[in-house]
């Protein structure tokens, strides 16, 4: 089991946080769709640290799969092979007013921006001539100025940030792995998330990822209040109500959604319980922290550790490496998940 951290909202310090958590002792670094560009900070980090580098997640849909292959393929040169691109598909409402694009069957969509990125990119490789026709996105013209020819590293793998089980299942049947979303719960992986990838797992494929995204609560300034607001953001989101529904608690869910469309943030944060808390993030020392993660998430290749809204100090981040490392040597979690069929 591997452990990703954020690497920085912007390109401008960059390089600098890739040297520090490198040195920290984290397997990968991972940006997410910010205030700030998410590619240009992996392009800062790639040519001065030997440690993977992810999109988690880069939106799609407003993107074309064209832009979304030239970006992996020159990020997989630049980190000679440590890139991976992570999709998500994001809400409608940002969809659509934020990027201003259109918004389809998302799990459909999904499917096509998946395919078609991949298209494009074996192409390149393989040298065969691009014909992609999908309902969402079209692509059958790639002449020699436009094509960057074979990547010396390879395909980068691109995987998808998914929760529901339509989602889970449509990563598992094209993509090359499944970035787990961060609102989750032991019982949510255990009874949705894991049956809807074995479903979608029609073959063994041992490189298939699965990645869990974990938020987490650790450190010695109490970083609690934070996590309730996060877990209080995530949940007044309607798409998120499948997680609350496993643990009993769907009815809070348009409460929390009442009070972000009136701007009651802190009133929202209130109505996260300490039991809602335990269950939905990791929180503790170090130690106790690592345990909770492999205790839910032991059969996952990758953990993306969440530090939301509270400062953690790069000592910190090394104990909990540590501590992750020794929990995963001392448990009994093999190489190889349930997702993997065979």
């Amino acid at each position: 089991m591997k452990l990703d951290v954020m690497l920085s909202d912007s390109v401008v310090d960059a390089a600098d946080r890739a040297r520090a958590l490198e040195a920290a002792g984290v397997d990968g670094v991972f940006t997410f769709e910010n205030s700030h560009d998410l590619f240009f900070p992996l392009v800062a980090a790639a040519p001065v640290c030997e440690l993977d580098l992810m999109t988690n997640v880069a939106i799609a849909f407003p993107r074309s799969p064209v832009h979304l292959a030239h970006a992996a393929y020159d990020l997989h040169l630049l980190s000679r092979g440590r890139f991976r691109l992570g999709l998500g598909s994001q809400v409608r409402a940002h969809v659509e007013n934020r990027y201003g694009a259109p918004w389809g069957r998302p799990v459909a969509q999904m499917r096509e921006w998946v395919r078609a990125t991949r298209a494009i990119l074996r192409s390149w490789q393989d040298g065969t001539r691009l014909d992609f026709r999908g309902e969402y996105t079209r692509h059958t013209l790639m002449p020699p100025t436009f094509n960057p020819g074979p990547n010396p590293y390879g395909v980068p793998k691109v995987l998808v940030g998914a929760l529901g089980p339509r989602m889970n299942r449509m990563a598992a049947e094209v993509a090359d792995g499944v970035l787990v979303m961060p609102f989750n719960s032991a019982r949510h992986m255990r009874e949705r998330t894991w049956p809807a990838i074995r479903a979608g797992l029609a073959r063994e494929r041992a490189e298939f990822e699965v990645t869990a995204e974990v938020i987490v609560g650790v450190g010695r300034t109490g970083p609690e209040r934070a996590v309730r607001g996060l877990l209080a953001f995530y949940g007044s989101t309607p798409a998120y109500r499948p997680v609350l529904d496993v643990e009993g608690w769907g009815d809070l869910q348009p409460e929390l959604n009442a009070r972000s469309k009136r701007g009651e943030w802190a009133s929202m944060a209130e109505l996260i319980t300490d039991e809602m808390v335990d269950t939905l993030a990791v929180c503790g020392t170090p130690d106790q922290v690592a345990a909770e993660i492999v205790a839910r998430y032991g059969d996952c290749d990758r953990i993306c550790a969440y530090f939301p809204g509270y400062a953690i100090d790069d000592d910190l981040i090394a104990e909990v490496a540590t501590a992750l490392r020794t929990a995963v040597r001392d448990s009994d979690v093999r190489p190889g998940h349930p997702g993997r069929i065979g």
